[in-house]
């Protein structure tokens, strides 16, 4: 399968893939989040809600050729869940990375998060299980409407991948989402549409990045 379809994960729950367990990571996150192994996951490596999940590049899959990208772009064509993608982003997978963020930002329209690794991963997976709970508690009897607007303009993967962004701190990465609403449409934008929000500085180094 390319993904858990049947899979149901529990409130406040992650199902993390089988080929994981044992690992620095697995090991990181027990304790923090109730984990949980299942065989058959496909593609994905854990499930952090009924909607979002992670797909997780180590370092041993970009030095080990383009296996990683076939499998993102299966993902991509066939699944409606929110895909995060976690990357290990190391000295020795460094000359790989701006290959990763192409296809991943641009190309596959998917948020993309750089770790330097497992532990680094790991904490990131513990904040955003913590957002995942908070969303899916406001799911019950929120406005849809409104939900829907809030989550586009604070949702904390966007967010933090946006900082990563050298000179764009939280504020300026608020007013970047504001403005365009995606990462997709900030990469598109004109150096002069980013200096009506951040200054000519700093759009300078969004361009660039």
């Amino acid at each position: 399968p390319v993904t858990a379809g049947s899979i149901v994960v529990p409130f406040g729950h992650v199902i993390g893939n089988e080929k994981w367990r044992g690992s620095e990571l697995a090991q990181r996150l027990q304790g923090k989040v109730r984990l949980i192994f299942e065989d058959g996951l496909g593609l994905v490596d854990f499930h952090l809600s009924n909607r979002t999940c992670i797909l997780l590049i180590s370092e041993a899959d970009l030095v080990a050729g383009d296996e990683f990208k076939r499998r993102l772009v299966r993902f991509r064509n066939a699944s409606s869940l929110r895909g995060i993608v976690i990357v290990e982003k190391t000295p020795i997978s460094d000359q790989y990375y701006s290959g990763v963020q192409k296809l991943v930002v641009l190309e596959l329209g998917m948020v993309l998060l750089p770790v330097a690794n497992q532990g680094e991963a790991s904490q990131l997976i513990i904040q955003l299980v913590s957002f995942c709970v908070r969303e899916q508690s406001r799911d019950r009897g929120a406005n849809p409407f409104l939900r829907k607007q809030r989550a586009q303009l604070a949702e904390p993967a966007v967010l933090q991948a946006v900082q990563h962004i050298p000179g764009v701190g939280k504020t300026k990465a608020l007013l970047l989402l504001q403005q365009f609403g995606s990462i997709h449409q900030l990469c598109n934008a004109s150096i002069n549409e980013l200096e009506q929000v951040v200054g000519q500085t700093v759009a300078q180094q969004v361009y660039t990045f």
